[in-house]
């Protein structure tokens, strides 16, 4: 091939490339905004009106950034297959993403800072999401319903909201980062725990800086074998635990000073349970929070910390 051939070979690839480039983002029409009352300049986008399954949002609309995805913004928009979001976003809004039931694919960029209420619930198609370091906060019931099968909370999040993976069927595996100080659960019309439902989750890894297990934080998790509680989890809430049928053994940190209402309560495999530290009766529930006789062993005269076991999977419990 001659050099003057060569040339005009790089020319046309250059010119068949730049298109391609230049109709990387989607149309600015697909989309409307609002402004951006936290950010100078910014705007919000409130709503997708494009028709595209395959959306990759642009950083500018009306060349002014896209500082935010905002509450609604994808709302029930069952076609949309994946999303592109781009470095300017800050945060996505409540229901950003809600009941996206095809949504298979979702790129957070480093620039976001929260994800709030709601933002993909009930995302049935979304089997894995990264979530980048510089999210702050997690809101209520944010992944509840997903199809997620497993997580990696990163250091960076300090708050997690209630019954953020509620319902996630699916879920087998969670990491929670070292900023998380309390799994909680939601309640408004309806309880709603963490974890609740996680029915294929087998393994978490709870890290130090947890130092409250709220209400129903894992109730239902039906494969859920065991758990480490850390020495950090000062109370463990209302049916933290509640049927959790695989779990056979549980350890109970020394700081532990307060456990509530049916926590361990329809543990059919329970069988060993192993107190660190003394919990007053007045901070211990009256409401079945084990199964069978294991309450009263442990607050009787020759009971307290220690390991307890249940004697052939009936009522009856005896210290070790």
């Amino acid at each position: 091939m001659k050099n003057n051939e060569i040339v005009l070979w790089f020319v046309l690839m250059v010119m068949a490339i730049i298109p391609v480039y230049a109709q990387q983002y989607d149309s600015e029409k697909d989309f409307q905004i609002d402004w951006d009352p936290n950010v100078k300049d910014g705007v919000v986008i409130t709503k997708y009106i494009g028709t595209k399954k395959e959306i990759n949002i642009p950083p500018k609309i009306q060349n002014y950034p896209v500082t935010g995805i905002g509450n609604n913004a994808f709302y029930d928009k069952k076609n949309i297959t994946s999303v592109t979001i781009p470095n300017s976003v800050k945060s996505i809004g409540m229901w950003a993403f809600h009941w996206c039931t095809s949504l298979t694919s979702v790129t957070i960029p480093n620039s976001v800072t929260s994800i709030e209420g709601s933002a993909f619930y009930g995302c049935t198609s979304l089997t894995s999401i990264t979530i980048p370091n510089s999210v702050k906060s997690i809101g209520d019931l944010a992944f509840m319903s997903s199809g997620l099968t497993s997580i990696n909370i990163p250091d960076s999040v300090t708050s997690m909201g209630g019954g953020t993976f509620s319902d996630c069927k699916k879920l087998a595996r969670v990491t929670i980062g070292n900023g998380v100080t309390s799994i909680d659960s939601f309640t408004i019309d309806v309880f709603e725990g963490a974890f609740q439902y996680c029915t294929s989750l087998t393994s978490i890894t709870i890290p130090n800086s947890v130092t409250r297990i709220g209400g129903g934080a894992f109730y239902g998790c039906t494969s859920l074998t065991g758990i480490t509680i850390p020495n950090s989890v000062t109370s463990i809430g209302e049916y933290a635990f509640y049927k959790c049928t695989s779990l056979a053994s549980i350890n109970i940190p020394n700081r532990v000073t307060s456990i509530g209402d049916c926590v361990f309560d329809g543990c059919s495999s329970l069988t060993s349970v192993t107190f660190q530290g003394t919990i007053l009766s007045k901070n211990f529930s009256d409401d079945n929070p084990f199964p069978g006789d294991l309450k009263d062993k442990y607050l009787a005269k020759d009971g307290g910390p220690g390991t307890y076991r249940r004697l052939s999977g009936g009522e009856t419990w005896r210290k070790q």
